[in-house]
């Protein structure tokens, strides 16, 4: 057998779509996994070591760390409608005077808002959990929402400043590339066909048998209500998901040239 490390977040999309790799669902060959499940950010600080040979990454990491790891056609979480939302609680500071929480500055969700506006002076770190309360309670003004926090900020009494989503649709006409699975550069060309191709028939068994993951979904996610993991998954796992085709690495290539323009990258 042939062991390797992968790592993705607790989020609903990626346990949904590596559920039946890890749980023998699908055929993986000699391929055995040990799952390794932390927040985007931490696994993107760990890449800058290729801590661990397939990885989920932020778009901004990958395209900083493509010396190190390959981007694989299956596993990504790309698409319209699906962008980080910038919102605020009651302060009535001017945007560029508030404090402005983010979920990581090696996050898309980060490079996006640094396109929009990059003349925010006050960026605060913190875990994406941890960001619509903490605007609640007054720790922050306003704050970068990704994952589940888009489908209930709300229900705090928070408002959206802007959807980068849309902003990024209205600019290029592309869907947003938000997170990848990426191998390191050290595994040899069958174990990345090998992977390549266990990952996308796990995200495609997942859509064919959608509750067949719901307790290990579950046991990860932030928020516990079904619907809001059913609207996580579905706006998150999609065609793309299955394969980046050529829209999806059309969207990539746009958002590093934006990047390396604004020499954010």
């Amino acid at each position: 057998m042939k062991p390797l490390d992968i790592a993705f977040s607790p989020c609903p999309n990626d346990t949904f779509i590596f559920h039946a790799l890890l749980y023998g669902l699908i055929d993986t060959g000699d391929y055995t996994f040990k799952s390794h499940i932390h927040d985007v950010e931490y696994l993107n600080r760990q890449a800058e070591h290729g801590a661990f040979t397939i990885t989920k990454l932020s778009f901004n990491t990958y395209l900083r760390l493509r010396d190190t790891y390959a981007l694989l056609p299956a596993g990504s979480a790309l698409g319209f409608g699906c962008g980080p939302i910038l919102i605020k609680g009651n302060s009535t500071k001017p945007l560029e005077s508030m404090t402005i929480a983010i979920p990581g500055a090696h996050t898309t969700a980060y490079l996006l808002l640094q396109l929009w506006n990059n003349n925010l002076a006050s960026i605060t770190e913190t875990t994406f959990d941890r960001i619509i309360t903490g605007i609640s309670s007054g720790q922050y003004d306003a704050g970068l929402i990704i994952h589940e926090g888009r489908f209930i900020y709300q229900d705090y009494g928070l408002r959206a400043v802007i959807d980068l989503g849309q902003w990024w649709e209205e600019q290029t006409g592309l869907p947003i590339p938000l997170g990848c699975i990426a191998i390191r550069r050290d595994a040899d060309q069958e174990t990345v066909a090998a992977i390549s191709r266990i990952l996308r028939d796990s995200v495609i068994h997942a859509l064919r048998n959608r509750n067949a993951s719901r307790d290990f979904v579950k046991s990860h996610a932030q928020e516990m209500d079904d619907s809001v993991i059913d609207e996580h998954i579905n706006l998150y796992v999609n065609d793309f998901t299955i394969d980046l085709g050529e829209k999806g690495l059309s969207a990539i290539k746009k958002l590093e040239d934006m990047a390396l323009r604004r020499n954010l990258i």
